[in-house]
């Protein structure tokens, strides 16, 4: 164990003896061990490594090259599980931009019965999702395209975690999301918001009247992207975790 920490400290690894730990304990055998601690002082991240992260208390597999789900989504989850409570019946979920699955997979969780449903262009992440959501249905296509006609207006929660870095600070993150993760996953145009206005703009064709829109943006896009809801036809309000230096723009579809 001190020879990881040493090794990952060495690496410039802020918290080595988490990481170690939990290295060592994921690694079978001391060659693996070997080969993950060399992986992961090389810049690789932690859950690319591991081959897995925590999210809302679950296990999510993560394949290398698929986003990592981030602990500030926590807080859109919380929301879109909050909402889902008050209905009459488990909704049906959609998430859009899914990337390992990881947003369908706690709310669905979280609800105990749910028709859930995923999607995302990156072949990698689909076949990520698809071990994630064992019981959902996970489409690959862009956005909506992706989806069957089947769904259209029956959805109650609708989750997105779209790009919304924009493309001239996208230089400016990590290493291990800018040299890592896929750019589609991070690049959301001159403004960071193509894809957020995308997932907006479509949504109402989607939602079950009374049905929910949560997207994950940054608090300085916050009034533009309730603007963009709003001109879609929804009810909209932006919600912010200090905590967790989070925000979540939920749109509601009118009953």
């Amino acid at each position: 164990m001190s020879a990881v920490v040493t090794r990952l400290r060495a690496a410039g690894c802020v918290f080595a003896e988490d990481e170690a730990e939990l290295l060592v304990s994921t690694a079978r055998t001391p060659s693996e061990l070997a080969g993950m601690v060399e992986r992961r002082a090389g810049g690789l991240p932690l859950e690319h490594v591991l081959g897995w992260a925590r999210f809302c208390g679950l296990r999510v597999v993560v394949e290398p090259g698929v986003f990592v789900p981030r602990p500030r989504t926590e807080f859109l989850i919380r929301q879109a599980v909050e909402l889902a409570g008050r209905a009459a019946r488990p909704p049906v979920v959609l998430d859009l931009c899914c990337g390992t699955g990881a947003m369908a997979a706690a709310v669905a969780a979280a609800l105990g019965e749910a028709e859930v449903h995923a999607a995302d262009l990156d072949p990698a992440a689909v076949r990520c999702a698809r071990s994630n959501l064992p019981g959902g249905h996970v489409h690959q296509g862009d956005l909506y395209d992706a989806l069957p006609a089947s769904l259209r207006g029956r959805v109650g929660i609708l989750i997105a975690s779209p790009p919304y870095v924009p493309t001239e600070s996208v230089g400016l993150l990590p290493p291990e999301a800018r040299l890592h993760e896929p750019l589609m996953a991070l690049d959301g145009g001159d403004d960071g918001l193509d894809v957020v206005r995308r997932v907006i703009a479509g949504a109402s064709g989607w939602l079950a009247p009374g049905g929910h829109l949560l997207v994950e943006t940054s608090e300085r896009q916050a009034a533009a992207t309730v603007e963009a809801a709003v001109a879609a036809g929804l009810s909209a309000r932006a919600t912010v975790s200090e905590e967790l230096d989070a925000t979540a723009v939920i749109g509601t579809l009118p009953a």
